[in-house]
């Protein structure tokens, strides 16, 4: 078993990864709190939080001992990984996470899974593909970028504080969480 000291996490990685369920879970581990970002970014009816008001709730959410955050808003990005002592990128292959997206989008809908502050997804919605609203839309414009970019973000001078944990795979990822001990 692994020692696990850090008690300020970032995880990251594309939508549908898996980072607010590991967030979750190391949250548990460590005993401190899970913050997802979307839940204090989105507003009811699907309004985004102007950004001063989106930034105050991180300001807050992070001022605690120990947390996990769960999310990559770069509106957001300076106060949280100047914070943060380690970044989980959750970086899988684009068939894994496409799946998951699916699958995810489907139970939401069917179930009518109330998200944050009341919000649901509607699966038709996600369906229209050109739509800037689509998670799918997202999923295809962002998959690439974030491949590009985190590294690059990871070695600018701020965030050399940080220690990087980068997953390629969810059994990797899997495995390495059931040998965490605090």
């Amino acid at each position: 078993m692994d020692s696990f000291f850090y008690q300020r996490i970032v995880v990251v990685g594309t939508t549908s990864s898996g980072k607010s369920t590991l967030a979750s879970q190391l949250a548990e581990k460590i005993g401190g709190d899970f913050i997802e970002l979307d839940a204090l970014h989105w507003e009811p009816n699907w309004v985004e939080a102007p950004d001063e008001v989106f930034r105050m709730g991180v300001e807050t959410a992070t001022h605690s001992k120990a947390w996990v955050v769960a999310g990559n808003y770069s509106v957001v990005r300076d106060v949280i990984w100047a914070r943060a002592e380690v970044i989980i990128w959750l970086d899988y292959p684009f068939h894994i996470v496409f799946w998951r997206l699916l699958m995810r989008t489907i139970r939401r809908s069917i179930f009518q899974e109330e998200l944050w502050n009341g919000n649901r997804e509607n699966f038709w919605m996600h369906l229209k593909l050109w739509s800037e609203e689509s998670l799918f839309h997202w999923l295809f414009k962002t998959y690439w970028r974030r491949k590009r970019e985190y590294p690059m973000l990871f070695a600018l001078p701020e965030n050399a504080h940080l220690k990087i944990i980068h997953f390629r795979h969810p059994k990797e990822t899997h495995k390495w969480l059931k040998t965490i001990t605090t």
